[in-house]
């Protein structure tokens, strides 16, 4: 993926928990804290996770495994969740995207829906709402 030359720091995956890939959700997150608070709730509510940092690290996991659930930050540093889902659609269009942002916006949440978002939450929401959505995202589309 040669879109991701232009990022300044290096790459880092935080963690992961599916080490094929091929049933986990993966987050991608700056806030370190936000990262381990989802990674806890969505494996204790029984999917398999992998945690990013970093979205040079996100992207160029899809080199290796699949992603059916992402759950993207909108604010990071270096690219924006909207840059993120332009490059997801293109290189893993099968992938479901739901936005968390701790700044809403209407015009960034509308953009992310029209580029076919499953859905955006506005931080903080209710821990039941995002594995609902998740697992309404997981069912969205069949998978082979």
């Amino acid at each position: 993926m040669t879109a991701l030359k232009h990022l300044e720091e290096p790459a880092a995956r935080v963690s992961t928990l599916g080490l094929n890939g091929s049933n986990s959700i993966w987050l991608l997150d700056d806030d370190a804290s936000m990262l381990r608070a989802l990674g806890r709730l969505l494996t204790s509510a029984g999917f398999s996770v992998e945690k990013f940092n970093h979205p040079a690290a996100f992207l160029s996991r899809l080199e290796q495994a699949r992603c059916k659930v992402a759950v993207l930050d909108v604010w990071m540093p270096f690219m924006d969740g909207l840059e993120v889902q332009a490059l997801l659609n293109q290189n893993s269009p099968d992938t479901q995207i739901i936005f968390i942002s701790g700044r809403y916006d209407p015009s960034v949440r509308q953009t992310a829906l029209d580029a076919g978002a499953f859905a955006f939450l506005a931080k903080p929401f209710e821990d039941e709402v995002l594995v609902k959505l998740i697992q309404e995202a997981l069912q969205a589309k069949q998978y082979s």
